[in-house]
């Protein structure tokens, strides 16, 4: 397994020193060290660290903070304050940058490695969420381009899946289920999200926890309807009722 690489932001020369034996000695890499924001900004650009350590109390024209919050706009790279300054205002302006985490010193190795180390996995696992979204939900615009199907990860690939085959989507909890007449997809997503995605015109929610096909829908007998070969009954919620009404032609 390869080194966490490690950015090490810190006012002053002697405590910089420090903290780079610290983390050498937990079995970390010092890719750099900078004493001013304008530098730490630059080493971010090209060193690429894991995780950055950064004092609050900076050389140069920028504070930690402010450093923290470019690097934030710019970079994926979590990143974990190590100061002095423990008082409430400095903490207010220290979370509108969002850190991994928060270390004051003086501090313990223990704490140093427990803070990097749970940073290090939580960023990950936002990025993978985030890459979920973006590219394993990659949704080819069908409305736009013509092409009526999307992209959905299923065993570690994307697969290709016309929305005619769609049956009715479902939420659960952080994910939401694809139900098709084949097969389940299960993917990290909102259903705010996909029903943005999916478009009106075809798809229709019913139920905060529900979007179904239009054309998929078998009966309608409040407060449930159901799809088409299926035996499942999908509810309809009250605030959804009128807007079903309005999209099913009845005689």
């Amino acid at each position: 397994m390869s080194k966490i690489n490690v950015l090490v932001v810190e006012n002053e020369s002697i405590v910089s020193k420090d903290i780079q034996h610290s983390l050498k000695k937990l079995g970390y890499n010092v890719v750099g060290a900078s004493s001013t924001g304008e530098l730490a900004i630059e080493l971010v650009r090209s060193t690429s660290p894991d995780i950055v350590l950064m004092d609050i109390m900076l050389k140069g024209d920028i504070n930690g903070i402010d450093t923290a919050k470019i690097i934030k706009e710019n970079y994926s790279t979590p990143i974990i304050f190590i100061t002095a300054y423990a008082d409430e205002a400095t903490l207010s302006k220290a979370k509108l940058s969002e850190p991994s985490g928060y270390i004051i010193k003086p501090f313990k190795e223990i704490d140093l490695h427990t803070t990097i180390e749970i940073a290090i996995y939580k960023n990950s696992k936002e990025q993978e969420k985030i890459k979920e979204r973006e590219l394993l939900f990659s949704i080819i615009e069908n409305k736009e381009s013509g092409n009526d199907f999307i992209f959905v990860k299923h065993k570690s690939k994307l697969v290709k899946l016309r929305t005619n085959e769609i049956l009715y989507i479902e939420a659960l909890k952080d994910y939401v289920v694809i139900h098709s007449i084949n097969i389940k997809y299960t993917i990290h997503s909102t259903m705010k999200e996909i029903e943005r995605k999916m478009g009106k015109e075809e798809f229709l929610r019913v139920h905060r926890s529900y979007i179904v096909r239009v054309d998929k829908i078998a009966t309608i007998e409040y407060p449930n309807l159901t799809i088409e070969k299926l035996e499942k009954k999908i509810p309809i919620g009250g605030s959804y009722k009128n807007i079903l009404n309005k999209r099913i032609k009845q005689v």
